[in-house]
Protein backbone atom coordinates (compact mmCIF):
# COMPACT_ATOMS: atom_id res chain seq x y z
CA UNK A 1 0.00 0.00 0.00
CA UNK A 2 1.94 3.24 -1.01
CA UNK A 3 1.87 6.29 1.57
CA UNK A 4 -1.14 8.09 -0.56
CA UNK A 5 -3.48 4.93 0.04
CA UNK A 6 -2.02 4.32 3.65
CA UNK A 7 -3.37 7.98 4.04
CA UNK A 8 -6.32 8.33 2.70
CA UNK A 9 -7.30 4.83 3.46
CA UNK A 10 -7.84 6.16 6.99
CA UNK A 11 -9.71 9.10 6.09
CA UNK A 12 -9.58 12.53 7.65
CA UNK A 13 -11.25 12.17 10.50
CA UNK A 14 -10.13 10.06 13.38
CA UNK A 15 -12.36 7.08 13.30
CA UNK A 16 -11.21 4.17 11.60
CA UNK A 17 -12.20 4.00 8.26
CA UNK A 18 -12.09 1.01 5.71
CA UNK A 19 -8.65 0.33 3.61
CA UNK A 20 -9.21 0.34 0.19
CA UNK A 21 -6.48 1.42 -2.56
CA UNK A 22 -7.59 3.96 -5.22
CA UNK A 23 -6.19 4.96 -8.39
CA UNK A 24 -2.85 4.26 -10.38
CA UNK A 25 -0.08 3.62 -8.56
CA UNK A 26 2.86 6.21 -8.76
CA UNK A 27 6.51 5.76 -7.47
CA UNK A 28 7.34 9.75 -7.91
CA UNK A 29 6.72 9.93 -4.05
CA UNK A 30 9.70 8.55 -2.70
CA UNK A 31 11.97 9.93 0.05
CA UNK A 32 15.31 11.46 0.22
CA UNK A 33 17.42 8.60 1.26
CA UNK A 34 15.84 6.48 -2.00
CA UNK A 35 17.18 9.11 -4.24
CA UNK A 36 20.62 8.39 -1.84
CA UNK A 37 20.30 5.13 -3.09
CA UNK A 38 19.84 5.62 -6.67
CA UNK A 39 23.18 7.96 -6.73
CA UNK A 40 25.04 5.13 -4.54
CA UNK A 41 24.53 2.37 -7.06
CA UNK A 42 25.34 4.40 -10.21
CA UNK A 43 28.80 5.20 -8.35
CA UNK A 44 29.39 1.57 -6.77
CA UNK A 45 28.29 0.65 -10.76
CA UNK A 46 31.03 2.60 -11.86
CA UNK A 47 33.76 1.42 -9.48
CA UNK A 48 32.69 -2.23 -10.66
CA UNK A 49 31.09 -2.68 -7.71
CA UNK A 50 28.23 -4.78 -9.26
CA UNK A 51 25.88 -6.71 -6.72
CA UNK A 52 26.20 -3.79 -3.88
CA UNK A 53 25.22 -1.24 -6.97
CA UNK A 54 22.22 -3.52 -7.29
CA UNK A 55 21.43 -3.81 -3.54
CA UNK A 56 21.44 0.22 -3.61
CA UNK A 57 18.92 -0.22 -6.72
CA UNK A 58 16.54 -2.24 -4.94
CA UNK A 59 16.79 -0.03 -2.26
CA UNK A 60 15.78 2.52 -4.28
CA UNK A 61 12.85 0.39 -6.18
CA UNK A 62 11.07 -0.52 -2.64
CA UNK A 63 8.15 1.06 -1.17
CA UNK A 64 7.93 -0.06 2.11
CA UNK A 65 4.11 0.21 2.22
CA UNK A 66 3.70 -1.80 -1.01
CA UNK A 67 6.06 -4.43 0.06
CA UNK A 68 6.85 -4.47 -3.43
CA UNK A 69 10.84 -5.69 -3.84
CA UNK A 70 12.41 -8.72 -1.94
CA UNK A 71 15.63 -9.63 -2.17
CA UNK A 72 18.30 -12.23 -0.66
CA UNK A 73 21.65 -11.97 -0.95
CA UNK A 74 23.56 -15.61 -0.71
CA UNK A 75 26.49 -16.97 -1.78
CA UNK A 76 27.61 -14.46 -4.34
CA UNK A 77 23.94 -14.31 -5.71
CA UNK A 78 21.15 -11.85 -4.86
CA UNK A 79 17.81 -13.37 -5.55
CA UNK A 80 14.81 -11.01 -5.91
CA UNK A 81 11.28 -10.29 -6.21
CA UNK A 82 9.35 -7.46 -7.96
CA UNK A 83 5.70 -6.96 -7.57
CA UNK A 84 3.81 -5.49 -10.39
CA UNK A 85 -0.17 -5.38 -10.60
CA UNK A 86 -1.09 -9.33 -10.66
CA UNK A 87 2.13 -10.45 -11.84
CA UNK A 88 5.57 -11.43 -9.87
CA UNK A 89 8.81 -11.02 -11.33
CA UNK A 90 11.86 -13.17 -10.37
CA UNK A 91 15.28 -12.59 -10.83
CA UNK A 92 19.16 -13.14 -9.98
CA UNK A 93 21.60 -11.56 -10.06
CA UNK A 94 25.40 -13.11 -9.55
CA UNK A 95 28.95 -11.64 -10.90
CA UNK A 96 28.40 -11.82 -14.21
CA UNK A 97 24.74 -11.93 -15.56
CA UNK A 98 21.15 -10.73 -14.14
CA UNK A 99 18.31 -12.74 -15.65
CA UNK A 100 14.63 -11.96 -14.94
CA UNK A 101 11.49 -13.49 -15.56
CA UNK A 102 7.58 -13.01 -14.88
CA UNK A 103 5.10 -15.83 -15.81
CA UNK A 104 2.03 -14.42 -17.65
CA UNK A 105 0.04 -17.51 -18.29
CA UNK A 106 0.30 -21.55 -18.81
CA UNK A 107 -0.76 -23.17 -21.79
CA UNK A 108 -1.29 -27.07 -22.94
CA UNK A 109 -1.95 -26.47 -26.36
CA UNK A 110 0.07 -23.66 -29.05
CA UNK A 111 -2.57 -21.37 -30.32
CA UNK A 112 -1.80 -19.32 -33.57
CA UNK A 113 -3.88 -16.82 -31.89
CA UNK A 114 -2.12 -15.75 -29.05
CA UNK A 115 1.17 -16.78 -30.68
CA UNK A 116 0.85 -13.84 -33.32
CA UNK A 117 0.09 -11.82 -30.43
CA UNK A 118 3.12 -12.52 -28.68
CA UNK A 119 5.60 -12.52 -32.02
CA UNK A 120 3.75 -8.78 -33.00
CA UNK A 121 4.59 -7.70 -29.18
CA UNK A 122 7.94 -8.68 -29.57
CA UNK A 123 8.58 -6.21 -31.96
CA UNK A 124 7.72 -3.83 -30.20
CA UNK A 125 9.64 -4.54 -26.73
CA UNK A 126 13.27 -2.94 -26.47
CA UNK A 127 14.57 -5.25 -23.78
CA UNK A 128 12.45 -7.72 -23.26
CA UNK A 129 11.03 -10.91 -25.03
CA UNK A 130 8.23 -13.28 -24.92
CA UNK A 131 8.97 -16.88 -24.82
CA UNK A 132 7.09 -20.43 -23.75
CA UNK A 133 9.51 -21.82 -21.05
CA UNK A 134 9.72 -25.82 -20.84
CA UNK A 135 6.48 -26.18 -18.00
CA UNK A 136 4.27 -24.41 -21.36
CA UNK A 137 4.20 -21.36 -19.50
CA UNK A 138 3.95 -18.17 -21.34
CA UNK A 139 6.78 -15.62 -19.99
CA UNK A 140 8.30 -12.20 -20.43
CA UNK A 141 11.75 -12.63 -20.15
CA UNK A 142 15.48 -10.32 -19.79
CA UNK A 143 18.79 -11.04 -19.32
CA UNK A 144 22.01 -8.86 -19.56
CA UNK A 145 25.99 -9.66 -18.97
CA UNK A 146 26.55 -7.25 -15.63
CA UNK A 147 28.99 -5.00 -17.96
CA UNK A 148 26.33 -3.35 -19.89
CA UNK A 149 23.54 -4.16 -16.91
CA UNK A 150 24.09 -0.81 -15.30
CA UNK A 151 21.03 0.60 -12.97
CA UNK A 152 19.55 2.80 -15.61
CA UNK A 153 19.57 -0.11 -17.66
CA UNK A 154 17.78 -2.45 -15.34
CA UNK A 155 15.10 0.30 -14.31
CA UNK A 156 14.02 0.68 -17.90
CA UNK A 157 14.32 -3.33 -18.72
CA UNK A 158 12.00 -4.43 -15.21
CA UNK A 159 9.69 -1.27 -16.01
CA UNK A 160 9.12 -2.91 -19.40
CA UNK A 161 8.88 -6.68 -18.15
CA UNK A 162 6.58 -6.65 -15.51
CA UNK A 163 3.99 -3.85 -17.01
CA UNK A 164 3.89 -5.97 -20.18
CA UNK A 165 3.38 -8.87 -17.92
CA UNK A 166 0.68 -7.01 -15.30
CA UNK A 167 -1.08 -5.86 -18.53
CA UNK A 168 -1.31 -9.07 -20.73
CA UNK A 169 -2.31 -11.76 -18.43
CA UNK A 170 -6.09 -11.08 -17.52
CA UNK A 171 -6.65 -9.99 -21.20
CA UNK A 172 -5.11 -13.26 -23.28
CA UNK A 173 -6.84 -15.23 -20.61
CA UNK A 174 -9.69 -14.16 -20.82
CA UNK A 175 -9.99 -13.56 -24.92
CA UNK A 176 -8.07 -17.47 -25.27
CA UNK A 177 -9.82 -19.92 -23.29
CA UNK A 178 -7.19 -22.69 -23.46
CA UNK A 179 -5.07 -19.93 -21.71
CA UNK A 180 -4.89 -20.50 -17.34
CA UNK A 181 -3.34 -18.18 -14.71
CA UNK A 182 -0.47 -18.88 -13.38
CA UNK A 183 2.04 -17.61 -10.27
CA UNK A 184 -0.82 -15.52 -8.80
CA UNK A 185 -0.78 -16.97 -4.97
CA UNK A 186 0.41 -13.32 -3.80
CA UNK A 187 -3.31 -11.79 -4.76
CA UNK A 188 -5.58 -10.91 -2.55
CA UNK A 189 -8.92 -11.12 -3.43
CA UNK A 190 -11.12 -8.17 -2.17
CA UNK A 191 -14.23 -9.08 0.34
CA UNK A 192 -17.29 -9.88 -1.80
CA UNK A 193 -19.61 -6.98 0.09
CA UNK A 194 -17.11 -4.49 -1.53
CA UNK A 195 -17.08 -5.86 -5.05
CA UNK A 196 -20.91 -5.87 -4.98
CA UNK A 197 -20.45 -2.35 -4.39
CA UNK A 198 -18.11 -1.37 -6.88
CA UNK A 199 -20.03 -3.35 -9.19
CA UNK A 200 -23.22 -1.76 -8.68
CA UNK A 201 -21.44 1.82 -8.66
CA UNK A 202 -20.15 0.90 -12.27
CA UNK A 203 -23.15 -1.02 -13.45
CA UNK A 204 -25.51 2.12 -12.18
CA UNK A 205 -23.23 4.99 -13.02
CA UNK A 206 -22.45 3.97 -16.93
CA UNK A 207 -26.60 3.61 -17.30
CA UNK A 208 -27.04 6.66 -16.07
CA UNK A 209 -24.31 8.06 -18.45
CA UNK A 210 -26.33 6.37 -21.41
CA UNK A 211 -29.68 7.53 -20.06
CA UNK A 212 -28.87 10.88 -19.89
CA UNK A 213 -27.10 10.91 -23.40
CA UNK A 214 -30.69 9.81 -24.65
CA UNK A 215 -32.35 12.26 -23.03
CA UNK A 216 -31.86 14.97 -25.99
CA UNK A 217 -31.47 17.44 -23.73
CA UNK A 218 -29.10 19.37 -25.32
CA UNK A 219 -29.48 17.97 -28.51
CA UNK A 220 -26.55 15.38 -29.01
CA UNK A 221 -25.90 16.30 -32.64
CA UNK A 222 -25.47 19.91 -31.63
CA UNK A 223 -23.83 19.73 -28.54
CA UNK A 224 -21.01 16.43 -28.61
CA UNK A 225 -18.79 18.32 -26.78
CA UNK A 226 -20.84 18.17 -23.64
CA UNK A 227 -21.78 14.30 -24.01
CA UNK A 228 -17.92 13.54 -24.56
CA UNK A 229 -17.30 15.59 -21.10
CA UNK A 230 -20.07 13.08 -19.48
CA UNK A 231 -18.13 9.68 -21.05
CA UNK A 232 -14.20 10.65 -20.45
CA UNK A 233 -15.67 11.91 -16.80
CA UNK A 234 -17.29 8.50 -16.37
CA UNK A 235 -14.50 6.30 -17.37
CA UNK A 236 -12.16 8.13 -15.58
CA UNK A 237 -13.95 8.02 -12.28
CA UNK A 238 -14.63 4.50 -12.74
CA UNK A 239 -10.48 3.75 -13.39
CA UNK A 240 -10.41 5.89 -9.76
CA UNK A 241 -12.79 4.57 -7.73
CA UNK A 242 -13.21 1.03 -8.79
CA UNK A 243 -9.39 0.75 -9.59
CA UNK A 244 -10.24 -1.85 -12.16
CA UNK A 245 -7.97 -4.89 -13.56
CA UNK A 246 -7.98 -6.92 -16.44
CA UNK A 247 -10.52 -6.43 -19.36
CA UNK A 248 -12.38 -3.59 -17.71
CA UNK A 249 -9.46 -1.55 -17.30
CA UNK A 250 -8.18 -2.45 -21.14
CA UNK A 251 -11.57 -0.97 -21.91
CA UNK A 252 -11.16 2.28 -20.06
CA UNK A 253 -7.53 2.74 -21.75
CA UNK A 254 -9.04 2.08 -25.34
CA UNK A 255 -11.86 4.83 -24.58
CA UNK A 256 -9.25 7.06 -24.10
CA UNK A 257 -7.17 6.50 -27.10
CA UNK A 258 -10.48 6.65 -29.06
CA UNK A 259 -10.84 9.85 -28.04
CA UNK A 260 -7.27 11.37 -28.17
CA UNK A 261 -6.22 9.92 -31.44
CA UNK A 262 -5.99 11.92 -34.40
CA UNK A 263 -7.87 9.44 -36.90
CA UNK A 264 -10.39 11.93 -38.76
CA UNK A 265 -13.43 11.14 -36.30
CA UNK A 266 -14.97 13.72 -35.12
CA UNK A 267 -16.42 13.97 -31.64
CA UNK A 268 -20.18 13.06 -32.45
CA UNK A 269 -18.41 9.63 -34.25
CA UNK A 270 -15.96 8.91 -31.33
CA UNK A 271 -18.81 8.96 -28.97
CA UNK A 272 -20.96 6.75 -30.92
CA UNK A 273 -17.33 4.38 -30.34
CA UNK A 274 -17.17 5.18 -26.62
CA UNK A 275 -20.59 4.16 -25.76
CA UNK A 276 -20.11 0.69 -27.61
CA UNK A 277 -17.48 0.05 -25.46
CA UNK A 278 -19.41 0.80 -22.29
CA UNK A 279 -22.48 -0.88 -23.17
CA UNK A 280 -19.81 -4.20 -23.42
CA UNK A 281 -19.04 -3.35 -19.72
CA UNK A 282 -22.55 -3.48 -18.67
CA UNK A 283 -23.48 -6.32 -20.99
CA UNK A 284 -20.78 -8.64 -19.11
CA UNK A 285 -21.20 -10.78 -16.52
CA UNK A 286 -20.93 -9.87 -13.08
CA UNK A 287 -18.74 -13.07 -12.59
CA UNK A 288 -16.17 -11.95 -15.17
CA UNK A 289 -15.98 -8.73 -12.67
CA UNK A 290 -15.34 -10.24 -9.50
CA UNK A 291 -12.56 -12.38 -11.23
CA UNK A 292 -10.69 -9.05 -11.66
CA UNK A 293 -11.15 -7.20 -8.74
CA UNK A 294 -8.49 -7.82 -6.33
CA UNK A 295 -5.37 -6.58 -4.23
CA UNK A 296 -2.49 -5.89 -5.93
CA UNK A 297 0.92 -3.90 -5.11
CA UNK A 298 2.99 -2.00 -7.77
CA UNK A 299 6.62 -0.57 -8.38
CA UNK A 300 6.83 0.91 -10.82
CA UNK A 301 4.09 4.17 -12.16
CA UNK A 302 2.46 4.48 -15.51
CA UNK A 303 1.53 7.84 -15.29
CA UNK A 304 3.52 10.90 -16.10
CA UNK A 305 5.30 12.93 -13.62
CA UNK A 306 3.98 16.64 -14.11
CA UNK A 307 4.43 19.63 -11.76
CA UNK A 308 1.54 21.64 -10.25
CA UNK A 309 2.09 24.58 -13.31
CA UNK A 310 0.91 21.37 -15.78
CA UNK A 311 -2.57 21.33 -13.16
CA UNK A 312 -3.06 24.94 -13.59
CA UNK A 313 -3.26 25.06 -17.13
CA UNK A 314 -5.09 21.86 -17.20
CA UNK A 315 -7.84 23.91 -15.39
CA UNK A 316 -7.47 27.17 -17.21
CA UNK A 317 -8.11 25.06 -20.47
CA UNK A 318 -11.45 23.04 -19.22
CA UNK A 319 -13.13 24.79 -16.58
CA UNK A 320 -14.46 27.73 -18.06
CA UNK A 321 -16.74 24.93 -20.46
CA UNK A 322 -18.89 24.32 -17.75
CA UNK A 323 -20.67 27.94 -17.44
CA UNK A 324 -22.58 27.97 -20.50
CA UNK A 325 -24.07 24.50 -19.50
CA UNK A 326 -24.11 25.83 -16.06
CA UNK A 327 -26.01 28.95 -17.38
CA UNK A 328 -28.55 26.95 -18.91
CA UNK A 329 -29.50 24.30 -16.59
CA UNK A 330 -27.67 21.43 -18.11
CA UNK A 331 -26.14 20.28 -14.76
CA UNK A 332 -25.46 17.15 -15.81
CA UNK A 333 -22.77 17.97 -18.23
CA UNK A 334 -21.83 21.21 -15.83
CA UNK A 335 -21.04 19.06 -13.50
CA UNK A 336 -18.85 16.29 -15.89
CA UNK A 337 -16.36 19.13 -16.68
CA UNK A 338 -14.56 19.59 -13.38
CA UNK A 339 -15.07 15.70 -13.16
CA UNK A 340 -13.30 15.29 -16.38
CA UNK A 341 -10.38 17.78 -15.08
CA UNK A 342 -9.97 15.84 -11.84
CA UNK A 343 -10.17 12.51 -13.52
CA UNK A 344 -7.69 13.00 -16.28
CA UNK A 345 -5.42 14.13 -14.61
CA UNK A 346 -5.25 11.34 -11.89
CA UNK A 347 -5.54 8.63 -15.44
CA UNK A 348 -2.64 10.43 -16.71
CA UNK A 349 -0.39 12.01 -14.49
CA UNK A 350 1.82 11.81 -11.65
CA UNK A 351 0.70 15.06 -9.99
CA UNK A 352 1.95 16.36 -6.69
CA UNK A 353 0.94 14.91 -4.11
CA UNK A 354 -0.77 17.68 -2.27
CA UNK A 355 -2.91 17.97 -6.16
CA UNK A 356 -3.66 14.07 -5.63
CA UNK A 357 -4.64 14.35 -2.22
CA UNK A 358 -7.06 17.26 -2.80
CA UNK A 359 -8.32 15.57 -6.15
CA UNK A 360 -8.91 12.45 -3.61
CA UNK A 361 -10.85 14.80 -1.65
CA UNK A 362 -13.35 15.87 -4.44
CA UNK A 363 -14.34 12.14 -5.22
CA UNK A 364 -14.88 11.34 -1.81
CA UNK A 365 -17.19 14.63 -1.86
CA UNK A 366 -19.14 14.52 -5.43
CA UNK A 367 -19.41 10.61 -4.94
CA UNK A 368 -20.46 10.81 -1.31
CA UNK A 369 -22.84 7.49 -1.43
CA UNK A 370 -20.19 5.43 -3.03
CA UNK A 371 -17.79 6.34 -0.31
CA UNK A 372 -20.89 6.11 1.96
CA UNK A 373 -21.99 2.30 0.66
CA UNK A 374 -17.73 1.37 1.13
CA UNK A 375 -18.18 1.77 4.53
CA UNK A 376 -16.97 5.53 5.18
CA UNK A 377 -18.32 7.29 7.62
CA UNK A 378 -16.81 10.68 5.82
CA UNK A 379 -20.28 12.27 4.99
CA UNK A 380 -18.89 15.28 3.24
CA UNK A 381 -22.40 15.84 1.70
CA UNK A 382 -25.66 14.57 1.80
CA UNK A 383 -27.32 14.07 -1.37
CA UNK A 384 -30.56 13.70 -0.44
CA UNK A 385 -30.89 16.78 1.55
CA UNK A 386 -28.43 18.48 -0.59
CA UNK A 387 -26.32 19.69 2.26
CA UNK A 388 -22.55 19.90 2.77
CA UNK A 389 -20.88 19.66 5.67
CA UNK A 390 -18.65 22.70 5.72
CA UNK A 391 -16.76 21.83 9.04
CA UNK A 392 -15.62 18.64 7.59
CA UNK A 393 -14.73 19.71 4.09
CA UNK A 394 -12.15 22.26 5.47
CA UNK A 395 -10.85 20.40 8.61
CA UNK A 396 -9.84 17.71 5.55
CA UNK A 397 -8.41 19.99 3.86
CA UNK A 398 -6.44 21.59 6.96
CA UNK A 399 -5.43 17.86 7.45
CA UNK A 400 -3.87 18.12 4.06
CA UNK A 401 -1.73 20.89 4.38
CA UNK A 402 -1.04 19.79 7.66
CA UNK A 403 0.42 16.61 6.09
CA UNK A 404 2.74 18.05 3.43
CA UNK A 405 3.77 21.18 5.51
CA UNK A 406 7.35 19.78 5.64
CA UNK A 407 7.75 19.83 1.72
CA UNK A 408 4.92 22.56 0.54
CA UNK A 409 5.55 25.20 3.38
CA UNK A 410 3.94 27.60 1.06
CA UNK A 411 0.99 25.54 0.83
CA UNK A 412 -2.20 28.13 1.59
CA UNK A 413 -5.23 27.00 0.03
CA UNK A 414 -7.78 29.96 0.04
CA UNK A 415 -10.94 27.80 1.81
CA UNK A 416 -13.23 31.45 1.64
CA UNK A 417 -13.31 30.43 -2.38
CA UNK A 418 -15.02 27.35 -1.74
CA UNK A 419 -18.81 27.89 -3.19
CA UNK A 420 -21.75 24.98 -0.95
CA UNK A 421 -25.24 26.42 -2.36
CA UNK A 422 -24.81 23.84 -5.16
CA UNK A 423 -22.85 21.01 -6.05
CA UNK A 424 -21.70 21.76 -9.52
CA UNK A 425 -20.79 25.82 -8.10
CA UNK A 426 -18.58 23.82 -5.37
CA UNK A 427 -17.16 21.67 -8.16
CA UNK A 428 -16.16 24.64 -9.81
CA UNK A 429 -15.08 26.72 -6.50
CA UNK A 430 -12.74 23.80 -5.11
CA UNK A 431 -10.52 23.44 -8.53
CA UNK A 432 -10.90 27.34 -8.59
CA UNK A 433 -9.04 27.08 -5.16
CA UNK A 434 -6.34 24.34 -6.12
CA UNK A 435 -5.71 26.46 -9.14
CA UNK A 436 -4.29 29.67 -6.77
CA UNK A 437 -2.24 27.07 -4.91
CA UNK A 438 1.25 27.55 -4.18
CA UNK A 439 3.29 24.05 -4.42
CA UNK A 440 6.73 25.73 -4.45
CA UNK A 441 8.63 23.13 -2.82
CA UNK A 442 10.57 24.27 0.69
CA UNK A 443 13.94 24.31 -0.13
Amino acid sequence: MSFFEYLFGGGTKKEPQPNISFGRYTDSYKVASQYDSWDKALDLFEKEQYLSSYLEFFTYLRDNYEDNVIWKEEGGKIHFEVYQGSKKATGMADANKVTIEAKVAKTDTLNIGFMRRLLERNFSLRYTRFAIDNNNNITIRFDTYVLDGSPYKLYYALKELTTNADKLDDILIDEFRMLEPVDISHLIQIPIPEKEVKYNYLTHAIKEALIAMESGKPNIDQYPGGYAYILLNLSYKLDYLTKPEGFMMETLERIHRIYFTTDGKNTAQKNIFIRKELKKLIDRPKEEFFKEMYLTKSTFGITKPVNHDRVIGFIDGELHNMDWYNQNGYNHIAIAIPGYIVGYCMFNFAVPRPDRELFHLYYQILEADYFKNLGYTLNYYDSEKKVFDKKAIKRAIRDIVKNNETLYSKMDPDKNLLQFDTLTNFAKSFLLMVKKLDLTKTA
